[in-house]
This record gives C-alpha cells, structure tokens and sequence, in this order.
C-alpha cells in the first residue's frame, strides 16, 4: 500500500521504525573534517562550524507524481515521510534559529542536483547537503538501509554543537514531529 500524496500521509497506516541501536554510538562524536555539497552552491564542513547546528538526515525525499523507489516502499519502516520531515523544518526554520540553531541542514544520499530541485519546489530557507558519496555516513556509522541497491540514510536528526554531537534524535517518527521536537529540545537546553 502506497499512499499517493507526499505531504497528507496517514500514519496510522505506516510501520514505525523501531530504535534498534543504530545511533547509540554517535552522542558526544566529534564531526569528521568531510566537505558535503549543498543546495546554495556552497563546500558545508559541519566539523568547523561554530555555534549550534541542527541536521536533519532523511532517506529519500519523493517527487510528485512519479512512482516509488519500490512498490512496498511506503511498508518500509522509516521510509515514508521526508518530503512532510522536511517541510516540518522549513516551516519552524525561524523558531529553530530563535531558539538557538544557528545554522539548519537537511541531509540526504541523494545527488544534488535531485536536491536542488526538491529544495527549490518546496522553498527551504536552509541547505540541503548531499552525501552521494557516503563519506559523512560512512566515517560517522549513520545508521543506513538499501534499498533497490542503494544506502539510503535511516531518518535522524542530530544537534551539533562546536562540531561535536550532543544530542540524537532516533528514531523518528513520525517524520513531521520531528522539527517540533527538535525545536522544544533547543528551547529545554540553551546553550
């Protein structure tokens, strides 16, 4: 079963993903020295960037009117839901960064050219970093899933404080209470 809208998803209808261990390891990591491309032409190295950093991490966002990555794709635990995860954080973009994110970053395997053009169709504020390479993945272990041959993310959402991790959100969902939750999370823990 597939639901046909990205944005109006009934989430009783999709699995849960359930916690299992994939990011126990990441609190308190430093952010390795990686380059990652982002949607605003700019090289974004989280490792050197001060101040309180939100990034967001999703498997695939969709496109409308084109067809899933696989049938069952929507049975997926933690699959369905990056396009509403996503809009979630454009649309608290300004809360996020009065509570104290001083900078916001979505993050996908997806290249970024297919990023440029979901970041500009729903309007972000904030860039959208691709790991087509899997470098950040990879040196920091995120936890992953392939599908259809290909390493896609598994939805967190990590707060990044001087370049290290200091707090993880994993599992998510569902996928658009994922920016509300981040959001109290910075307004319980200023810096």
């Amino acid at each position: 079963m597939n639901q046909k809208s990205l944005l109006e998803v009934d989430w009783s209808q999709i699995p849960a993903p359930q916690d299992d261990g994939g990011a126990d390891h990441l609190k308190g990591l430093k952010i390795p020295p990686i380059h990652l491309i982002a949607t605003d032409d700019t090289s974004v190295m989280l490792a050197t960037l001060e101040g309180r950093s939100v990034l967001f991490a999703y498997p695939r966002t969709g496109e409308p009117g084109k067809i899933s990555l696989v049938d069952d794709w929507d049975m997926i635990p933690g699959a369905r839901g990056c396009t509403p995860q996503t809009c979630s954080f454009r649309d608290l973009f300004a809360d996020l960064k009065g509570a104290g994110a001083q900078h916001v970053f979505g993050l996908s395997t997806q290249s970024n050219a297919y990023q440029l053009e979901m970041a500009s169709r729903l309007h972000l504020p904030f860039p959208v970093l691709s790991d087509a390479k899997l470098e950040l993945t990879r040196a920091l272990n995120l936890p992953t899933m392939e599908v259809a041959g290909l390493v896609l993310i598994k939805r967190l959402a990590l707060i990044i404080d001087d370049g290290r991790i200091t707090h993880v959100f994993y599992p998510v969902f569902p996928p658009d209470r994922n920016a509300p939750d981040v959001l109290q999370w910075l307004k319980d823990n200023p810096r």
